[in-house]
This record gives structure tokens, sequence and C-alpha cells, in this order.
């Protein structure tokens, strides 16, 4: 845990460490127990199957057997060959405090990644965090062992988020800083510049990662279903606007739907895998994404 993380321990936030900690332990339990055995659950040396060699391969995973009798080669393959390296990339500015049910925009990123945290760490993969706003907050390194869930939700527990999102700049300096291929997991509401968004994934794509992008957004962001006079404050800017919502309603929503078409698009054009969730939603909904996500990873390589 680095030093920032640690000044963030105080006894409020021990406390909202210890809920997040078993909110992510109850939803993550939850949605395995009601899933059949899977070669992505926990860690096992029990043979899969036999996939032929390709250049770079463990040749202690060569099945001399096989060689002996089809003068090929083959490796054999493991359930623990599906153990990756994941870096969760948590936006808490000022922004994701946005909230008109049970759980904020931040709270459900939270919840998102700390969920994700457990079970990467209960199948024994490495996983690590960045939790950022306009540069990055605490970092958290990839780890394996189990007690490492504290470290990786205390560095979401960030006090006094700046107003803006540098998602340029974060991602950026992820690639840079995690050059080992993996798996890069980013949890925001994108309330940034779109072509910063899409050179980062670019970028690092070229790098070799995997990226999935969780997409945080709230009833109201979606819906807008306000009525009457209404104050709108900006949480990332010092401006306000006082209005009928009726009367912006169609606009705001067209607004949106091209935002959100521009930024499906531009994800795919990445290759990247893309899921916008609402903060009314089942949190496994998240969990089955990942999964599904993970799934595909795999078969991809």
């Amino acid at each position: 845990m680095t030093s920032d993380s640690k000044r963030f321990l105080h006894p409020e936030a021990v406390q909202r460490i210890a809920h997040l900690e078993v909110r992510a332990r109850h939803i993550v339990e939850g949605f395995l127990s009601g899933i059949h055995r899977s070669p992505y659950f926990g860690q096992s040396i029990e043979f899969l199957q036999h996939r032929e060699y390709t250049h770079g391969d463990d040749l202690r995973h060569i099945d001399w057997k096989v060689w002996a009798k089809h003068d090929r080669y083959y490796v054999k393959q493991y359930e623990e060959d599906t153990n990756l390296r994941c870096t969760l990339l948590v936006d808490v500015s000022g922004s994701m405090r946005y909230g008109s049910g049970p759980l904020s925009k931040y709270d459900y990123g939270c919840t998102i990644a700390a969920s994700l945290a457990y079970l990467l760490l209960r199948q024994q993969d490495s996983v690590g965090c960045v939790s950022f706003d306009d540069a990055v907050r605490v970092t958290v390194p990839p780890r394996t062992k189990r007690n490492h869930l504290q470290s990786v939700i205390a560095a979401l527990d960030v006090s006094k988020p700046h107003e803006k999102t540098d998602l340029y700049r974060i991602l950026r300096t992820v690639a840079e800083e995690y050059p080992r291929r993996g798996m890069v997991v980013l949890v925001s509401d994108l309330l940034a510049e779109r072509d910063g968004l899409f050179r980062g994934l670019r970028l690092l794509k070229q790098r070799g990662h995997d990226v999935l992008v969780f997409h945080v957004m709230d009833d109201d962001e979606l819906d807008f279903e306000f009525s009457g006079s209404t104050r709108f404050e900006g949480l990332e800017l010092s401006e306000h606007l006082s209005c009928n919502p009726r009367a912006l309603r169609d606009g705001y929503l067209e607004a949106l739907h091209a935002y959100l078409d521009e930024v499906r698009r531009g994800c795919a054009q990445n290759v990247v895998d893309y899921a916008l969730v609402r903060t009314s939603q089942p949190l496994d909904v998240a969990l089955a994404t990942y999964l599904s996500s993970r799934l595909g990873m795999h078969h991809r390589n």
C-alpha cells in the first residue's frame, strides 16, 4: 500500500473499507453460488486439453508422448493457465459523486472494482488498482494474496476528488507503467474528452492488453425524468442552470444517444469490450459481463 493510501485510512475510512469488502464478498459469493463449475474459478493443476505449440510457449508444457507418437509439438493446458494479471482503473472524480438512488456512481463503481478484485483474488489471479481523477491518486501494484483486497479497497477511498477527468493522461500512464500484457478494466462515467479516451484505449491495445470498459451512469442521466422547475449544478464546473427540464428533455436525450453511440463505436473500433451499466442494475450484472469478456479473451488468444 502506498503512503497516499495510508493517509486516507482514518477511522471513517476504515469503516467504509470494511463495509465495501463485506458488500463485495456478498455479491461475489452469491453470484458464484448460482454458477456451475467453471474453468475460471480457482487455480488447479487439472489437465484441460492439448493445443498446438506456438513460438514462445513454455517448453516444460510440451507433451513429449504426443510428439513421439505424432512427430508434432503440442502443449498441455491446465486450468491454472487461465490465471491473468488485471489492473482496475477506477474514476473517483467529482462527477462520479452523483447519485439518485442508494448508490452514487462512485459507490457503484467502487463496488464493481472491489467485487472484481475479490473474484480475481479468489481465483488466484493477480490484481492491481489505480484510482484517478485528473491525475493518478493512488496506485496499488498487482498481487495475488487474498489479504491484498484491503489494499485495493483502500485505494478507492479518495477524499476531495479533483473536478476534471483526464482519461488520456491516465491511460497513457498505465500503458507506460504496466508493459506486461494483461487485462485492464476501466470503471468510469466517461465524462471526459472522447478523443483522448479513444487514443488512450488504442495505446493500451497496442501494448497487448485486453481492455474492458464499465460505463457507469445514473438513471437520471440516462432517462432525464425531471419535472418542475429544477436547478442543475455542475459537479465538475462552478456553473448552474435553472430551467424547466421538460423543455430540454428531447434535445438532451438526442445528445445523450449520440454520445453513447460515439463511445460504443470508439470502443468497437479499438476492439475494446464495452458495457453500459446503470447504478440501479444489480451489481452481479458487472460480474457476468466481466466473465463473458474473459471467456472471449481466451478464445481470441
